[in-house]
């Protein structure tokens, strides 16, 4: 009998651990299990009214067909707009796709610049998604190390180091997931003066752009026509409008990479929702600055948690709405379960599986972003929800030995 196997570019690939540990955390939810979810990056507001009645009208006035593949001409004149005026950045409509949420945007620049054994360089600790969309264009990963000590920041002489022949890309996520490292504007300076000395693309993923903390974003597009020229902008509305599940993101880029990843798109997803389109374009301006505070007061109140739990390290994010504290000295340890038992954290993996069928607290083991004795928390809830997890984990720190 014949043997049927899937692909090997699907077999080389691991499904999403921050989505699978949110499948996990529901069904507990679902069986009346009080966990406390700190595991996915979805912001707690309510997506802008404005957005909703957008999509509302558009369902009303039968909105519902196929639009141009790239976007409809009204969002990407938005988005041309929100670059000019938040990024200083000078687009055409015609350099703007619109996709399926930013997750879908950067395979489609994979797809489109990548080939065989292509090598991009990855700062690490990365967001999951990264190395596994790479591998799935048959490119190659090359991670490049960071950790507390350089603030989760490539250095510019790093960078140097690692580019071959065979680099094709750099990618640049700032504000970042998960560490919530934000690249200040002479960093970002000093990382595009490498750069410029190369024939290299670059993919700036800025989803996050608009949740900084006494920080400036600045978009590496900026620092000069050559640098915009290679620059891959990626950015949505899932993080800034709480907007998730619309599913909408974009690239803004060199004409070029912006006609070939719309012909991609076309022979896959072809357009975004119609609907989810109009919903952006009700979006577009209506940040609302007080999430900010609000996300500034949250991270502040889990940093100084932490900081009372012994062995504990971690460095204070400036963007995002995650930290990611290191626990190296917990590994090894014995846990001494409520029925007396006892079980050894031989890894962070084990660790998150312990905190949540024990202390009913879901969290992101830091294996799957390529720092193994680190794992995130997203504080992107209440803060009655953050409370009660910082108490459970304290009591849960306080069983190990």
């Amino acid at each position: 009998m014949m043997s049927l196997e899937l692909s090997r570019r699907i077999r080389a690939i691991s499904p999403s651990p921050t989505l699978s540990i949110d499948t996990k955390t529901k069904a507990l939810l679902a069986e009346g299990i009080d966990v406390v979810n700190l595991s996915v990056g979805e912001p707690d507001f309510n997506t802008p009214d404005q957005a909703s009645l957008a999509a509302i009208s558009a369902i009303i006035t039968n909105f519902t067909k196929y639009t141009p593949v790239p976007g409809i001409m009204e969002l990407r004149k938005g988005i041309v707009n929100k670059l000019r005026t938040e990024n200083e950045l000078a687009y055409t409509p015609e350099e703007i796709i619109v996709s399926s949420g930013a997750k879908h945007s950067l395979y489609n620049i994979f797809m489109a610049i990548l080939n065989p054994g292509d090598e991009v360089l990855l700062p690490a600790p990365y967001w999951v998604s990264y190395p596994e969309q790479i591998r799935l264009c048959e490119g190659v990963p090359v991670v490049l190390a960071t950790d507390e000590s350089t603030g989760f920041k490539v250095t510019p002489e790093q960078l140097e180091q690692a580019i071959t022949p065979k680099t094709r890309a750099f990618l640049l996520n700032s504000p970042s997931n998960p560490t919530g490292a934000v690249y200040t504007p002479e960093e970002i300076r000093a990382i595009a003066a490498v750069l410029e000395k190369h024939d290299i693309y670059v993919v700036s993923d800025e989803i996050y752009e608009q949740l900084t903390y006494g920080v400036e974003h600045y978009s590496i597009a900026r620092f000069s026509e050559n640098m915009k020229s290679k620059t891959l902008v990626v950015n949505g509305f899932s993080k800034t409008f709480a907007m998730t599940g619309w599913r909408v993101g974009y690239v803004a880029g060199p004409l070029p990479i912006i006609k070939a990843m719309t012909s991609f798109q076309s022979h896959t997803t072809a357009n975004p929702a119609s609907i989810s389109q109009k919903a952006a374009v009700g979006a577009l301006g209506t940040f609302d600055q007080e999430h900010v505070a609000e996300f500034q007061h949250r991270r502040d109140f889990v940093l100084g948690q932490l900081a009372e739990l012994p062995g504990v390290i971690c460095a204070k994010p400036e963007g995002a709405f995650y930290v990611f504290p290191n626990v190296r000295s917990w590994i090894g340890k014995t846990y001494t379960r409520a029925n007396q038992s006892t079980i050894v954290v031989d890894s962070v993996d084990t660790l998150a599986e312990l905190l949540l069928t024990d202390a009913n607290i879901s969290i992101v083991p830091g294996t799957g972003f390529g720092a193994p004795d680190n794992f995130r928390i997203s504080y992107a809830t209440s803060m009655e929800q953050l409370k009660k997890a910082m108490n459970r984990l304290s009591d849960f720190v306080s069983r190990l030995r």
